[in-house]
């Protein structure tokens, strides 16, 4: 695995405008690379997003009989995105609370291309 190939990912999704943090963790919660806003703990993430993935995939598969695509928490400071870009890593993405929720998708999606065209 190439931290310094994930890190300029993480690094180019920062630069789309209203995009604040993003981080690459191991579906069990440990942060494998990070480019958050000072103050933000990266374990602390890691472990959170493991929680969402799990709350998330049991919602998808319970309630809606399907699979999760993403998770998506809209607070009045912003969002956290959380996706699932290989069955070993999750891509987690926070904002600003005006951001433009669809190209934030869109560039999640092509970092996750990315991500996924590395972890092959």
């Amino acid at each position: 695995m190439k931290y310094d190939f994930i890190e300029s990912v993480l690094k180019n999704l920062n630069s789309t405008p209203d995009i604040t943090s993003s981080a690459v963790i191991s579906t069990d919660g440990l942060p494998i690379a990070s480019a958050l806003q000072s103050g933000m703990d990266e374990d602390r993430i890691g472990a959170m997003a493991a929680a969402l993935l799990s709350l998330g995939n049991r919602s998808a598969k319970e309630v809606l009989k399907g699979t999760l695509d993403n998770t998506i928490i809209h607070t009045d400071k912003g969002y956290m995105l959380l996706f699932q870009a290989s069955e070993a890593i999750l891509l987690t993405i926070t904002t600003t609370h005006e951001a433009k929720l669809g190209l934030v998708l869109f560039e999640a999606k092509r970092a996750l291309k990315e991500l996924a065209d590395h972890f092959e």
